[in-house]
């Protein structure tokens, strides 16, 4: 069969969003339930201030993205149209671009932790210092940037319906991994599935869990390439410097005007690139070490 090139209408008409309005009551739902419980059995799992900017950085990257929808589109069209490859519509498609896309996201997520640019795009969904299932609603307004990761994906032909698909289920399957109710799930899926247990080591700042655990859907893909971490000491959320703040806007940029802060800064283009694109925990390291060194030349003054 030859590729028949899409247009961009064709791909806004595809109802591929059936998913997330079947999702999004049970999400709510369970928000509800857990809040609920954490309340009755004084877990302490929510902070209404916290609750409230999580609920509304989420509202309004749904906005964002209904907004941004035929931008992200004519991207993936133009790139789907150019290559020469093309793989079919058929049930085994769907698996192909399930391992294609979860491995991608693996390392889009890892150099998202990695380097200070791509932080700035995701470290809203971590400077909470709770974990629940609203959590995973904390979603940057700046993360569509990080589309370029998925270029070898869209590049290998799948078709566009295919891909938004696999995407889309990607993304809610975050959801339920972030709550504390949850334990250790049996070993095989403890083994190749991303879960609650995994994923709370990922959100810790512990010293022995900092950039562990990076797997979206699969967890092999961190046995794999040397960052798993099991959770055996208890998580201590957030972030290694953190925010305390409950403002939304300030909660999305706060890491992007730091580092356009220390870019401006700079001695040299050599150097700014190194801030843009070295380690966040490495800098925020060395800001916290500043800081005490700081306060303890006041107190001895």
């Amino acid at each position: 069969m030859d590729k028949v090139k899409i247009s961009l209408e064709d791909v806004a008409n595809l109802d591929f969003t059936t998913i997330i309005w079947i999702a999004a009551p049970v999400m709510f739902t369970l928000v509800a339930l857990e809040s609920y419980f954490s309340y009755k059995q004084n877990k302490k799992l929510y902070e209404g201030k916290d609750f409230m900017a999580s609920t509304f950085i989420g509202v309004v990257n749904i906005l964002l993205n209904g907004v941004m929808k035929l931008g992200v589109f004519a991207f993936f069209l133009f790139f789907y149209n150019l290559t020469p490859f093309y793989i079919p519509m058929t049930w085994w498609s769907f698996i192909l671009c399930f391992i294609a896309l979860d491995f991608v996201r693996y390392w889009s997520h890892r150099i998202a932790h990695e380097q200070r640019f791509w932080w700035s795009t995701h470290v809203v969904h971590h400077n909470s210092e709770y974990y629940n299932l609203s959590t995973s609603f904390r979603l940057s307004w700046t993360q569509n940037l990080k589309i370029i990761f998925f270029l070898p994906v869209i590049l290998m032909g799948f078709h566009p319906f295919v891909f938004l698909v696999v995407h889309q289920i990607e993304v809610l399957y975050q959801f339920w991994i972030h709550t504390e109710y949850i334990k250790k799930l049996p070993k095989p899926i403890e083994y190749i599935f991303t879960t609650p247990s995994h994923h709370r080591v990922h959100h810790s700042k512990n010293e022995k869990y900092l950039d562990k655990n990076y797997g979206s859907t699969l967890i092999i893909w961190d046995r794999i390439f040397g960052t798993f971490e099991p959770e055996v000491e208890k998580p201590v959320y957030g972030i290694t410097k953190p925010i305390k703040t409950y403002n939304p806007f300030t909660l999305v940029f706060h890491e992007w005007v730091a580092l356009f802060k220390d870019i401006t800064k700079a001695k040299s283009a050599k150097h700014a690139f190194q801030m843009a694109f070295g380690s966040p925990v490495d800098y925020h390291k060395s800001e916290m070490q500043k800081m005490k060194v700081q306060e303890t030349s006041l107190k001895k003054e």
